[in-house]
């Protein structure tokens, strides 16, 4: 038996089936199944997303053990998600590892989706070292479901000061893309195609919300009249004007965001600053962070790629650090679809 804490991590909560494996903190493995059907529909189909986990998890797993180059019978732990996400699918991954977890009588540790994607800053990986933010810090968590800025105390002391009152922000970039008539996920398409265009191109309204909170909900209805109204008078608009109209609305979207961190910087008065979930693979954000760093005199705290989405990697970090201190839970957990962050 190896002598060293090797966890086995497993994330189900939406429409990607991952599993990974971390020694000491360390990533040896991150695999993730991606799940194509849902582009035919515009939207992640839960019924079809959890069909597709229960046919993936077993391989995802069995890849992730045999990469990392480790035995099954040298796994400490099995950390999974337990919400938030779609009840379907969190099934799925708690099952297996509540089988897993018996099967080997090994601890089975729950994590909560939005904290694993916290977390995910403190992997570490074999290619490259990466600076992790110092407690405290501020983390802007952006992904389809949620948007929140949590200040980050340690490991287990987190509290949400801002969230969105209505739609995340992900939701917005994708729900934009399909009004201009891109596949799903749009969100990477407009990121793709506002590279090309002027930011600067078309106003949109932002939103005025009081406090750190967010709405995204007005920005989407302004932007689908917007589209309406220039099509009726111009057919073509969209294709003649695609890269002006992504990186207008991207920029909205991004300087909403960017707005209320630096409202709740001032506030906190702190500089250290992270980002987390989906949205932050966005490049126009990162790229803004970055100057933001220089001008605001900020420690900026950006994952790799790979950790931004959801992945089963950011779940054995934080099941690592519930392991330090055995938290674990028990064969009665169920799967709870809307879970909040709060940790104290």
């Amino acid at each position: 038996m190896s002598k060293h804490t090797i966890i086995l991590g497993i994330e189900s909560s939406c429409d990607d089936t991952s599993a990974a494996i971390i020694k000491e903190g360390k990533v040896l493995s991150n695999i993730i199944a991606s799940q194509h059907i849902h582009t035919l529909y515009g939207g992640v189909v839960p019924e079809l997303a959890s069909r597709a986990h229960q046919q993936n998890i077993i391989p995802v797993v069995d890849q992730a053990i045999k990469k990392a180059g480790i035995l099954k019978s040298e796994i400490s732990a099995v950390a999974f998600t337990r919400g938030p996400g779609l009840m379907g699918s969190l099934l799925v991954g708690t099952s297996f590892a509540k089988a897993f977890s018996m099967g080997l009588k090994i601890p089975l540790i729950e994590v909560n989706h939005m904290q694993g994607h916290i977390l995910a800053h403190f992997i570490d990986d074999s290619d490259v070292k990466i600076a992790k933010p110092k407690f405290p810090f501020l983390c802007l968590t952006v992904s389809g479901g949620h948007t929140q800025i949590v200040l980050v105390k340690d490991f287990f002391n987190m509290a949400v000061i801002g969230e969105t009152i209505d739609d995340a922000a992900g939701e917005a970039f994708d729900k934009a893309a399909k009004m201009m008539g891109l596949p799903y996920p749009g969100g990477p398409l407009i990121d793709t195609y506002a590279k090309e265009g002027n930011p600067n191109a078309f106003r949109f309204s932002k939103p005025k919300i009081q406090d750190l909170n967010f709405s995204f909900s007005g920005l989407k209805t302004g932007f689908m009249n917007f589209i309406t109204n220039e099509t009726a008078k111009n057919p073509h608009f969209i294709e003649t004007h695609k890269a002006d109209i992504c990186a207008s609305i991207q920029r909205t979207i991004i300087d909403v965001l960017m707005d209320k961190l630096k409202k709740a910087a001032i506030e906190t008065n702190i500089n250290q600053i992270a980002i987390a979930g989906g949205v932050s693979a966005n490049s126009e954000l990162r790229s803004t962070l970055e100057q933001l760093k220089q001008e605001l005199n900020w420690q900026v705290y950006i994952p790799k790629f790979e950790y931004c989405t959801d992945n089963a990697a950011m779940i054995a970090i934080t099941g690592y650090y519930k392991f330090l201190k055995n938290d674990f839970t028990n064969q009665g957990i169920a799967p709870l679809p809307k879970y909040l962050l709060a940790i104290n």
